[in-house]
């Protein structure tokens, strides 16, 4: 009867972390948009404590039809997306073999290193992609 107990829960808690991965299925549309980086991840380096902290990751449209980026969200309080009170990302649609860029700023008064995701989603070939901020931020002299 234990065992029994076991294996069910074995199954119950396996399907339950199955349906909570989050996949990503690439859009059917061959003419669809697609967003290629220069880089996905931007290393700040050793920076001194609050110093600027706004970076761009630069992209292109190299998708077929125009490219519309509905969301940027930065990990946690300390990566901003929207700069001087303004989305950081185009707010029009970048049309095929055309560039655009996504501006991030790093709370630069946080000391010690970092590893920080941005979220960018769209209407692209992949709507969802994850890129990466990282670096160190020194003590205040």
């Amino acid at each position: 009867m234990k065992m029994f107990a076991v294996i069910v829960a074995t199954i119950c808690w396996g399907s339950f972390v199955l349906t909570a991965q989050e996949s990503v299925v690439p859009s059917a549309d061959p003419n669809a948009p697609e967003i290629k980086f220069e880089s996905e991840v931007i290393d700040y380096g050793v920076i001194p404590y609050d110093s600027d902290g706004v970076r761009e990751f630069k992209f292109k449209n190299v998708g077929k039809s125009p490219l519309t980026i509905t969301n940027v969200q930065g990990e946690c309080g300390c990566t901003a997306t929207t700069i001087d009170g303004k989305p950081g990302w185009p707010q029009e649609p970048i049309l095929p073999g055309k560039s655009g860029t996504i501006k991030v700023k790093y709370d630069t008064k946080r000391i010690g290193r970092f590893e920080k995701n941005v979220t960018v989603t769209s209407n692209s070939k992949y709507p969802v992609m994850k890129l990466k901020i990282k670096g160190e931020v020194k003590p205040k002299e």
